[in-house]
């Protein structure tokens, strides 16, 4: 996380909901010897942000070593892109790149079993309604034994998440006039991911975060 405060002062909510509507980040754990293992994961967040839960690959090195209750981190990535210090009409300014990030930090342990069925259709729904009109897809649209069969290949986990923060990093140490003279170009010239959703995010920072 970007230590200057003023890029943290979205609230916890936010951060939540933000975190909660991408459901897709970075797991990482560190194993015996302290070397850190990731793995980009689907997740869902509860409504208000103190379990995630989530699903890996067997073989996976972190199902491996998570037989008992191991600290973890998902990062979860926003929109972001390079800002070029043309942009601000300001003298002495220098390249930055403006994104907005948040973290879930706390305890990642092993489900049984019997709950992953449940959990692959509460994933595949939360998804699939953003697809509406769409007719969802359903796992029991699936041959039985080729879906046993697949899902015994994974395992189901929650990660109990003691501390939610959040980066919103969008210009909001400009004056006004600097930040939406950069959002303007971010939107015709960004380079970057999602450079359109975060001009309009630069737009809308106005010193809240």
């Amino acid at each position: 996380m970007h230590p200057n405060p003023v890029f943290h002062t979205a609230d916890s909510q936010a951060n939540i909901d933000f975190a909660r509507e991408r459901g897709f980040g970075v797991l990482a754990v560190s194993d015996d010897n302290g070397t850190p293992l990731l793995s980009h994961v689907p997740f869902l967040l509860a409504k208000d942000g103190t379990s995630a839960d989530l699903h890996l690959v067997r073989s996976n090195p972190i199902t491996r070593i998570t037989k008992v209750p191991r600290s973890a981190r998902i990062a979860i990535s926003g929109p972001d892109g390079y800002v070029s210090p043309d942009w601000y009409g300001l003298e002495d300014q220098v390249p930055t790149w403006n994104y907005v990030a948040v973290h879930l930090t706390g305890t990642l342990e092993m489900r049984p079993q019997d709950e992953l069925r449940d959990l692959l259709d509460r994933e595949s729904a939360f998804f699939e309604r953003r697809l509406l009109p769409k007719t969802p897809w359903r796992a029991d649209k699936m041959d039985g034994e080729t879906l046993d069969r697949m899902m015994r290949m994974i395992v189901p986990f929650r990660m109990q998440v003691d501390a939610v923060d959040g980066t919103w990093k969008l210009n909001q140490n400009k004056p006004d006039s600097a930040r939406l003279g950069a959002a303007q170009q971010m939107e015709a010239f960004g380079i970057g991911a999602e450079t359109t959703l975060l001009a309009a995010l630069m737009r809308g920072a106005d010193g809240q975060g």
